[in-house]
Parts: structure tokens; sequence; C-alpha cells
């Protein structure tokens, strides 16, 4: 059973150049040197710097794979996905990214998936997207922010995405974006520390309490980052909605949907992962690197076969056989 890492982030060159090209003016402003290399990129939210090339190339990426162990990427954006374009240039980029996911595929057949991006800023333009993504040689999911431009995932007008997906058999995997709060945390890198879990853990909640995975109960969810806070509130959760109006509309506590979704292993702490592992069931958690980034395992296999108290059932179903089950590798 090949080794998944399910949480690695790509930016493909034409994309990038697509931003870099069309960028301002669109959505964002873009700042680039006398090369026409990206230095800054900024939007409502969004401040970053340019794109390294461990983002971007796949000689790079390859290298980094070999170097952890791991054989198979599911390949994703990270911020700025593209929800802050206006909606046909956001759509523009989508098919970019997309097109390009499926072309590493085929180079690289048993290195690379993709997990398609959709322009969930216009629904109607993510539902076209998503039936032309599909069709395309390994895409094998959605990749989802955990809002979209301020507005929480329970939005009815994203419910028409969610049905399709679950009809394409697609999981969407998540991804925090412009946390909440972000004002607050601009020191010490606390809007990547904080604030991302916490990112995590309202999408989860939205989706719940929302009635989203009641409606949709065939679709698959992946939450980044083990979860963030959601399964570590869901006490707090569970008694709230005995106590509270505003949840009187709840039919089972949130625990009851712990198990519904997947969680990857990026904790940082073993003994915070095998607190989740034991919570949710191993056939729940999937391995997860976070790869380029700063804050991301280098060696994500090592994390996982250093557990204690795992079997060797549980090691390798976390280390690949349940990603492989969820993004349709099994078959």
């Amino acid at each position: 059973m090949p080794r998944i890492d399910t949480h690695a982030h790509w930016f493909p060159p034409e994309w990038v150049e697509l931003v870099a090209r069309e960028g301002t003016g669109n959505g964002a402003e873009v700042k680039c040197n006398d090369s026409g290399e990206i230095v800054r990129f900024t939007a409502p939210g969004i401040d970053r710097a340019g794109f390294k090339p461990q983002y971007v190339g796949i000689p790079v990426r390859l290298e980094i794979m070999d170097a952890g162990r791991v054989d198979v990427h599911a390949l994703s954006l990270t911020s700025p996905m593209g929800y802050w374009a206006k909606p046909e240039f956001g759509l523009k980029l989508a098919r970019a990214f997309n097109d390009a996911c499926s072309a590493a595929h085929l180079g690289h057949p048993g290195r690379f998936v993709g997990m398609a991006t959709l322009p969930m800023q216009a629904p109607a333009l993510a539902l076209e997207e998503v039936a032309r993504a599909a069709k395309l040689p390994g895409i094998r999911g959605v990749y989802m922010g955990t809002h979209v431009n301020g507005k929480n995932l329970d939005e009815k007008e994203f419910f028409p995405v969610y049905a399709k997906c679950e009809e394409l058999g697609l999981p969407i995997f998540l991804h925090p974006v412009a946390p909440v709060g972000r004002e607050r945390m601009r020191n010490y890198h606390l809007g990547n520390f904080l604030g991302n879990p916490l990112e995590t853990g309202i999408a989860a909640a939205s989706l719940v309490f929302g009635g989203v995975m009641d409606a949709f109960p065939k679709l698959d969810v992946m939450l980044p980052h083990a979860g963030g806070v959601f399964p570590n509130l869901i006490g707090r959760m569970d008694h709230g909605t005995t106590v509270r109006r505003e949840c009187a509309h709840m039919t089972r506590p949130p625990s009851a949907y712990l198990r519904r979704f997947h969680y990857d292993t990026i904790t940082h702490s073993d003994a915070i992962l095998m607190n989740l592992i034991r919570q949710v069931g191993a056939d729940r958690v999937v391995m997860g690197s976070d790869c380029p980034a700063d804050m991301s395992y280098t060696k994500p296999v090592d994390v996982v076969e250093r557990l204690p108290g795992l079997s060797a059932a549980e090691r390798d179903a976390i280390l690949g056989g349940n990603a492989a089950r969820l993004l349709g590798l099994a078959r």
C-alpha cells in the first residue's frame, strides 16, 4: 500500500504565471520583480510573499517526497487559493490549477493525484468546474477553504456544490484561509498557530450545526491539522445543544458526527495525535504533512511509525490505506 500524504500544497507554474499576469485588477494586488516573479501578493485578508521553488517545482517536490519516504502527494492549493478573484477570473484560475494537477498525475501517475479547486465565490461556476474537473485524469477530490470570503460553509448557496461532490464521489478536503480574528493575531505567527486550528473548528461546526452533514450523508469531508479545535471542544458543543435554544434543531449531539469526518495527522504532538486516534478511530485518520511549509512535518511517515500502541494494521491504514479508500485509489 503506498504511503499517501493528503495535505501537500502546490502552486503550478502556469497558475503562478496567470496570477502574475492578470491578478492585479482581478481582485488582488500583485508586485513582481524585473524578472516577472511575484514578490508580494495581497488580497482581502491575505498577504504573502512570492511562491518559493519548493512550492512550484515538480523535481524539487519529488526530492522532498523521497527524503520523507512518501509515495504519493495529493496536490492542493493553499492560501491564497482563488476566492479573492472576480468570478470569471476565479474560474480561469481553477481551470489552470486543475489542468496542471492532471498533467502532473499523467507525468508521474504513481506519485501525484490532484485535489480540484473551485471558484466557490460563484457557486454556479463552481458547479460547472467540478463537473469538468471530475473527468480529468488524476483528480480525486476537491479542496475547499474553511470559509468563502467570510461566509461559513453552511450557507445554502453552497449546497448544490456539496450535492454534486457527493454524486461524483469526490471527497472534500478543507484548509484554513484568512483566519478569523487576524487583527489580534498579527504577531508571533499566531494566525497560523491559533487561527488555523480555530478556522477548522468553525468550519466543522458549521457543517454539523448547519445541517450539511445530514443533508449529504455520503459526503466525505477531511479536516486539516487533526481537526483543529473541533474534536477537543466537542464536549462543550454537546453540552451546549442541551441548554441553548439556538441549538434546539439538533436531533443528535455534535459528538455523533465525529466519525463523519476524516482527520490528518498534523498535531506536532504525539500525545495529542494518539488522543485523536483513540477518540475518532484509526480508520478516520490519514497522513498529512503540510508540505512544504515551515510548519510542516518533513518526515510524516516517521511521525506515524513512532506512535506507541498502534497495531500494524492501524499504522498501515493511517499511512496510506485510509487515504487510498477516501481518494478512490484502492479500487
